[in-house]
């Protein structure tokens, strides 16, 4: 946790008065991807008081002064090319992705998290993507690389990277998200941070070929009901897809955001499956083959697979659940005082688009609706915002998400309730933060609570 100093917002927007709220189902529980959920309250509304709003800053002295010019005004800058590729400003430089040493035995099988209390908007800068190894990082010559497709089809094919080019292209903004995202918090709190809670996940641009154009140029046969991708790297990461997902929205991309994949998201190919696990969006892509049965490898049986209460084992989940998550303010940062804030975040959901999300301050008695402030496409990054004015009290802050197929994000009791608490995958549940009252002990600090 940081004494990171943020700025307040003291004036409400016209747009912000006119913010719109949702009338929430009433009486009796509602039922949304087999979780249980309990009523909603009525959204509160939230008085706009000039004077309050104005009343940490009483009794401050006015600055008059004249503004004075910095260093950077007494002399020249660097001429072009000094940087031929553009890095962030050196101030920037805690900003940057992070792991966890203990998280994993070592580097060449781990993670590191991107951090989303850090990012704006809706895209992942290339350098901040999660990475995600499971035989370390490799840098593959793209004039020597290769894609086949073969197995119960009518004709093996061979691509080149020229090749897969040649193809007609498509652009998707997509998040992708590993299914452990948030496993350390299945049995109770871990960390205090959005990015070691949330950071698994990045969304970006992806740019390719559709992986249905590869494979209706190979012909599957009918008896070819699955798909097996395979990567080049020392892992042999392999993943079983059904066919049917494969010929919907699946890609091959080779572009992100605009440049080349980046070699720790799979240079120079990539399979993209849309609102799935990350791990099935194989990296380094080398080969598919077609076949009539799942492969059951390693990654679909001893790992991402969900271990229930019964002791039974879940696997071949596949799809993201809608998931929210509040990024400022969030354990990262301190509240300033008492005054007018905007609580901001990401939606997202592997089944589509999101729908909209409700923010509570109260640990859930109370719920209002947020106002989605980025484009709402399907399974990508969705951002929301929501003024409120602090008092000083304590506060519990959630979002909660619902997606457009009606799926409602549940709370943690409610998963464990279903998945019981040796699972560490497709955790989804709703978190909550504690916003300690300013005049206690831990004025201002936010802290990651399971409520």
């Amino acid at each position: 946790m940081t004494d990171k100093v943020v700025e307040k917002v003291a004036v409400q927007t016209e747009e912000s008065r006119s913010q719109s709220r949702r009338a929430f189902l009433k009486g009796g529980a509602a039922v949304a991807g087999g979780v249980l959920f309990t009523q909603a309250a009525s959204a509160r509304e939230i008085q706009f008081d000039p004077k309050r709003a104005v009343a940490p800053y009483a009794g401050r002295e006015e600055i008059t002064t004249v503004l004075q010019d910095q260093s950077a005004r007494k002399a020249l800058g660097w001429g072009v090319r000094q940087y031929p590729y553009g890095m962030p400003s050196p101030f920037e430089k805690e900003v940057q992705r992070r792991t966890l040493e203990w998280l994993t035995p070592d580097s060449m099988a781990s993670i590191t998290m991107t951090p989303l209390q850090s990012l704006h908007g809706m895209i992942t800068p290339n350098g901040l993507h999660f990475e995600r190894y499971h035989g370390g990082g490799i840098n593959i010559n793209p004039d020597e690389h290769r894609l086949v497709i073969h197995g119960l089809v009518e004709r093996p094919l061979i691509f080149t990277m020229d090749d897969l080019k040649r193809f007609p292209a498509e652009s998707r903004v997509l998040f992708a998200e590993c299914p452990a995202n948030g496993a350390m918090e299945w049995k109770g709190v871990q960390l205090n941070s959005v990015q070691w809670t949330h950071g698994m996940m990045s969304c970006v641009e992806w740019t390719g070929v559709r992986l249905s154009t590869l494979l209706k140029e190979a012909g599957i046969r009918p008896e070819g009901t699955w798909l097996i991708p395979e990567g080049a790297d020392a892992s042999g990461m392999a993943r079983s897809i059904p066919v049917e997902l494969g010929m919907d929205d699946c890609m091959i991309a080779y572009a992100q955001n605009g440049e080349a994949l980046r070699p720790e998201n799979g240079y120079p190919i990539r399979l993209v499956v849309p609102g799935c696990e990350a791990n099935m969006w194989v990296k380094h892509i080398r080969r598919i083959q077609v076949t009539d049965k799942p492969l059951q490898h390693r990654e679909e049986t001893s790992k991402y697979t969900e271990l229930m209460p019964d002791g039974t084992v879940q696997n071949m989940s596949f799809y993201m659940e809608a998931n929210s998550v509040i990024t400022y303010p969030s354990p990262d940062f301190k509240m300033q005082g008492p005054g007018r804030y905007v609580a901001k975040g990401i939606a997202w959901s592997g089944r589509g688009k999101v729908d909209h999300v409700d923010i509570t301050f109260d640990g859930g008695r109370n719920w209002t609706e947020a106002k989605l402030t980025s484009a709402v496409l399907p399974k990508a990054w969705t951002r929301f915002e929501l003024e409120f004015d602090w008092d000083g009290s304590e506060l519990l802050m959630m979002s909660r998400t619902t997606d457009e197929t009606g799926y409602v994000q549940p709370n943690m009791p409610q998963m464990r309730e279903i998945e019981g608490t040796n699972n560490v995958y497709h955790r989804t549940a709703m978190v909550t933060w504690k916003i300690h009252a300013h005049n206690s002990e831990f004025g201002g600090m936010i802290e990651n609570v399971q409520f």
